[in-house]
């Protein structure tokens, strides 16, 4: 019997080295630690968490600033439901509107209302300026194309669909069919 990763059920257990393990703990601190920094900051200076932030920054980028919920939720990297709480909220503060789509009235578009396109922008420069503090200031250039790298290769192997779109070029979500409102979604 041979796994994906070319090893049969009697070899013997894989063990990281010790240079692999200091690696693997440091990048658990890093996802530990990163996202709470970028959810602080994005709490204090716009009253939104990293993840509010992520959902108006998606729809910022969209054409005509609206998508599918499923693109977003792809997007985003989460699941429905959660995004659907999360909308649910941003709605409620006049930053998004959903609405059923014209071509097919089971699927749900986001639209970001000017509101929501006001705090998006608003919002950047800090979370842009937390970014470069917390990952980039201290690395050099060959040292940001080095993780770039890295990352590039872990993502290959996590992603291998590039769902996200950061390997071939199409970061840019696509349009919501038809993303002119219907009818509003309640």
């Amino acid at each position: 019997m041979t796994t994906t990763r070319g090893t049969t059920a009697t070899d013997e257990p894989r063990w990281l080295d010790a240079e692999q393990m200091r690696t693997w703990l440091r990048l658990q601190a890093v996802i530990e630690l990163l996202p709470a920094a970028l959810d602080q900051q994005l709490r204090r200076d716009s009253d939104l968490t990293h993840f509010e932030y992520m959902v108006l920054a998606m729809l910022s980028e969209a054409p005509e600033r609206a998508l599918r919920m499923t693109e977003l939720a792809r997007l985003t990297s989460a699941t429905l439901p959660r995004l659907s709480h999360v909308a649910r909220r941003l709605e409620a503060r006049g930053y998004v509107e959903r609405c059923t789509a014209p071509d097919d009235r089971r699927a749900t578009i986001s639209h970001l209302t000017e509101d929501g396109w006001r705090k998006v922008v608003a919002s950047a420069p800090g979370h842009a300026r937390t970014v470069l503090e917390d990952v980039f200031d201290d690395l050099d250039a060959d040292e940001v194309a080095a993780l770039a790298g890295a990352l590039g290769k872990v993502l290959a192997h996590l992603d291998p669909h590039d769902r996200f779109g950061l390997e071939d070029g199409s970061r840019r979500p696509q349009a919501a069919p038809g993303s002119e409102p219907v009818r509003r979604r309640r």
